[in-house]
This record gives structure tokens, C-alpha cells and sequence, in this order.
């Protein structure tokens, strides 16, 4: 629990052309050699990502990419895989090769990351072999409409520069709160933490640790319970908590035992409003009731795990939604990094809680969906709707509530 989870990472892209220097680079900033190094133009052929530690930034997970400028037909799938790695990228650093200068193909990709709303840096690689002029700095500056950072990464020089570039531009999202909004310090919260074959051996899983942490970092008290001693639990407390965590798939029987004046969520709800948009994943699950047979679902995970016999993402979530709707429904199902682009062929999108993704990649596949005019919604939501608890669920959530009250109406 002492590790920074991949997904609470900064995430940083690093783009460029082919020979632009950009593994040397990742090997100057941590100061290790992470990345293999080349004069052979195109090395690096698919993006690569290693969780680290960048002095004095902290945790980070640094995203190497091939070339912006590869060629030929494997190139043009490569470049498309580098194009993709920006739907989890916090800040982007786009290195040019100061012995060829800017070219369009920085001016292209810099459009897009613009759209995206990604904050860059802009480096000057490879100094120390180039007779670039200062004037012509400027005149790649005006043209990319960034600051460039000179460095040359054999050498290291330049780098401290660089990272204090990227202290100043890498985002600053506090406003994004795990429960710590929801509680007070001093208040008693109970989290129930099924123990079951699919439980990882001699620990919890990262949701859960995630959320006992934000209850201690906000002075709170976490109290962890087995759902089958839940009751024994609540019997025994001398106050009352101020708020009861569950794991989806037992929020049926939780709900029976917590008192109805006290709040209850799920861990998957909580991760819904951390990781992605609350209101638009509560908005995707109405779309259950218009599911019609023949109707395709896809079924989304941010990871790739063993499945159990009686796995939530094949197994019970496609029996749920057939009891719940009545309808012989088609299933499809994707995970990890990759997320189909042919989401208009789909009725409904159900995803994972995205805990192995970081929000930045939670909430591009929310808005893609979107915009196919498909409907998402996540595990928790799911679960809680199927079992007539929806409303109790995100009670504590106002703008989600009202959300579900509208669609209702």
C-alpha cells in the first residue's frame, strides 16, 4: 500500500519525429536507462510505459512512443498507436531533433493535442551537435507557439530546466475527491470487503486501499468488515457511521443491514465520480430499459486479470442485464489500453470502475462514447440500478441525483 498506483500517476507523453532523441531523453530524466537507445531511426515501435520516481516531481509514468513521422504501413499503425497513447497523457513533451529544426509534423500534432486540451512542453534535443542559430529558436517558437527547452540528453544538459518546466505545466486537479469531501474528520466509516475466491490472495484490492487512505489522510476513521460481519459490526458500534462503503456485488445484502438514515455508496460509485463524470455514467444506465433483443453490449475493463468461474465482466454482469431487461442480448468485450473505435454499433457501454486508469483516459472514453450517442455507465451503477438501490446509492451525490430524477421523469 506503499506504492503510488500507476493510475494516480502523472502521466507524461513523450512525442516526437524518428532519431529526435526521445529515449535519451526519458534515460536523462530519471537517470537510469530505461529506454534503449539507437542512432537507428524508428526503435522504438510501440509505446512503452514505466511507473517511476522524477526528482522533484514525484510519481510519474513516463509513456514512450515511435516516431511521429514513421513510415510505411506498419509505420502508419505504429504512428496511430503513438496517437492513442494522448488519451492518457496529463502533459505531453514533444522533442525536436535540433539538428533538422520544426516541421510540419510537430505543427500537426501540437493541433491536436490542443484540441485535447493537454498541456505541452516543448523541447530542443541534441544541443550539442547542432549549429542553430538563437534567432532560428525563436522562429520554431513563434511557429509552435511554445517555449522550447534546450537540452541535450546525452549530456545531460538542460534537464534540471526541463523539469521545471514540467512542475509548471503538469496539471493541478484538486478539486477531484476520492470520499474525502464527503466526510469530516473525527467521523466513523464502514467499508465492506467481501473475502471471497476472487479476492486477491493476502490482500486488498486498489480500490479499496485507495479509499481506507483517504479516509486516514482526512482524519477520519476507517473500520473494515467482512460482509458476513457486517451486522455483528453495526451491533456492536457505540455511534453511528457516517457513512458505509460497499463492494458492488454485495449491495443487496449490505442494504438490508445498514439503517436507511445512514449513507451508503459503493467503492465503483465513488471511483465513477473520481475517475470519469457521475452525472453522465448515471444518465447511460436509463438506456437499460431501452435495450431491445438483438441489441449489442459491450462490456469494458481498464485491465486484464485471471477470470473466476463466476467473473462479474463475463458472467454476471450479461445474466443481470438478460434478467433485468428480459431480452436476448449479443455481448463484446474489450480490456487494458484498448477501447474500439466502432462504438455505433453498441446500444449500451458498460465499463469497469477504471481503477487502473488514470481520469484523463476514463473521461476520453466517456466523451467518445458520447459522442457516438452511445450510453455508459459503470459496474457500481449498474449493480445498484439492477438492484433497485440506485437512488439510495447516489443520494449523497445532489447534481447525480437530480441527474437520475430528470431521466426518471
Amino acid at each position: 500500500m506503499n506504492t503510488t498506483p500507476t493510475a494516480s500517476r502523472l502521466h507524461i507523453g513523450i512525442f516526437g519525429r524518428r532519431n529526435a532523441g526521445k529515449s535519451s531523453l526519458i534515460n536523462a530524466l530519471t537517470n537510469q536507462e530505461i529506454a534503449i537507445v539507437s542512432e537507428v531511426a524508428g526503435t522504438t515501435t510501440d509505446p512503452v510505459s514505466k511507473a517511476m520516481e522524477i526528482l522533484p516531481i514525484g510519481p510519474v509514468v513516463i509513456i514512450d512512443t515511435a516516431g511521429l513521422d514513421d513510415e510505411g504501413f506498419l509505420g502508419e499503425l505504429r504512428v496511430k498507436k503513438t496517437y492513442e497513447v494522448l488519451q492518457r497523457t496529463d502533459l505531453a513533451i514533444l522533442v525536436i531533433n535540433g539538428e533538422e529544426g520544426v516541421t510540419q509534423v510537430e505543427e500537426d500534432f501540437l493541433k491536436i493535442v490542443r484540441a485535447k486540451g493537454i498541456p505541452v512542453v516543448g523541447v530542443i534535443n541534441k544541443k550539442d551537435l547542432s549549429n542553430y542559430s538563437q534567432l532560428q529558436k525563436k522562429d520554431w517558437e513563434k511557429r509552435l507557439g511554445i517555449r522550447l527547452i534546450e537540452v541535450s540528453a546525452v549530456k545531460k544538459e538542460g534537464i534540471e530546466e526541463l523539469k521545471l518546466e514540467i512542475i509548471k505545466k503538469a496539471p493541478q486537479d484538486e478539486s477531484i475527491r476520492l470520499v474525502g469531501d464527503l466526510i469530516k474528520k473525527g467521523d466513523l466509516v464502514i467499508l465492506v470487503v467481501p473475502i471471497d475466491k476472487a479476492a486477491p490472495k493476502g490482500r486488498l484490492i486498489l480500490p479499496q486501499q485507495q479509499t481506507i487512505r483517504d479516509i486516514l489522510d482526512n482524519g477520519a476513521v476507517a473500520v473494515v468488515v467482512k460482509d458476513t460481519e457486517l451486522k455483528e459490526t453495526f451491533d456492536k458500534l457505540k455511534v453511528r457511521p457516517s457513512l458505509v462503503i460497499t463492494d458492488s456485488q454485495v449491495f443487496k445484502k449490505v442494504a438490508e443491514i445498514v439503517p436507511r438514515d445512514v449513507p451508503l455508496t459503493s467503492f465503483s460509485i465513488l471511483f465513477a465520480r473520481y475517475k470519469g463524470d457521475l452525472e453522465e455514467l448515471v444518465r447511460g444506465v436509463k438506456a437499460i430499459e431501452r435495450l431491445k433483443d438483438g441489441d449489442k453490449v459491450l462490456i469494458a475493463e481498464g485491465c486484464t486479470h485471471h477470470r473466476q468461474e463466476d467473473d462479474i465482466g463475463t458472467v454476471k454482469i450479461p445474466r443481470w442485464l438478460r434478467e433485468k431487461t428480459g431480452k436476448e442480448l449479443k455481448f463484446n468485450w474489450s480490456s487494458g489500453m484498448t477501447f474500439p473505435e466502432d462504438l455505433n454499433t453498441y446500444s449500451l457501454v458498460v465499463h469497469c470502475g477504471a481503477c487502473m486508469l488514470n481520469r484523463r483516459e476514463m473521461m476520453y472514453r466517456i466523451s467518445y462514447a458520447k459522442e457516438k450517442g452511445v450510453p455508459i455507465v459503470n459496474y457500481g451503477i449498474l449493480i445498484a440500478y439492477v438492484n433497485g438501490l440506485l437512488p439510495r446509492a447516489i443520494e449523497i451525490f445532489k447534481s447525480a441525483k437530480k441527474v437520475y430524477e430528470e431521466e426518471e421523469d
